[in-house]
């Protein structure tokens, strides 16, 4: 039978805990390294092998964090994991969505194609800077909005300054909050 089981990345270890703990599983033990040259090395210590793996690790600048989401996946399918889910808190190079000019890449797509080619069966991400890169995927992706848990957060506090927050210009589908100006 498998087992679900979190790992975190070093793109950004306390929100790993923190997810891992309000999930009510412990975070998985792996082994990340640098070599002298800036290689990244991974080995998990945990037995993984027919288990549910997430991988928490966001892909923001430097280009190091989206290498190490990539050689954690690829370490987890090495390791025999029945599925593996890539969770993405941040994805990095999400505004370089489309071809707007000349001889630029849409960096977006080629992120999804790295990340599915590597053998992710699953993301899920929040706040994507557009709506079109959940098409981008040719893998299953859950894109999750913070909107309605900050709205409500604030809410609730009743503080006068978060009076001014308000849904991002494409309302609860962009997920963003904004401060209101006037």
């Amino acid at each position: 039978m498998s087992e679900l089981k979190i790992f975190s990345g070093r793109g950004n270890r306390p929100l790993a805990e923190r997810i891992s703990k309000e999930a009510g599983h412990p975070l998985g033990h792996v082994d990340i390294q640098n070599f002298s040259d800036g290689e990244i090395w991974v080995k998990y210590s945990d037995n993984i092998r027919g288990d549910d793996v997430f991988i928490i690790q966001s892909t923001q600048p430097p280009a190091d964090n989206l290498m190490e989401l990539l050689i954690l996946i690829d370490a987890a399918i090495r390791a025999s994991a029945k599925r593996v889910t890539a969770v993405i808190p941040y994805f990095g190079y999400a505004r370089q969505d489309r071809k707007d000019q000349p001889r630029v890449s849409i960096t977006a797509k080629l992120v999804a194609n790295l990340i599915a080619e590597t053998g992710a069966d699953r993301v899920i991400t929040m706040d994507l800077h557009a709506p079109q890169i959940q098409g981008f995927f040719d893998i299953p992706l859950d894109h999750l909005y913070s909107s309605a848990v900050l709205v409500d957060y604030f809410r609730k506090k009743k503080n006068s300054k978060a009076r001014g927050c308000i849904p991002g210009r494409w309302g609860d589908q962009d997920g963003s909050v904004v401060r209101q100006t006037s």
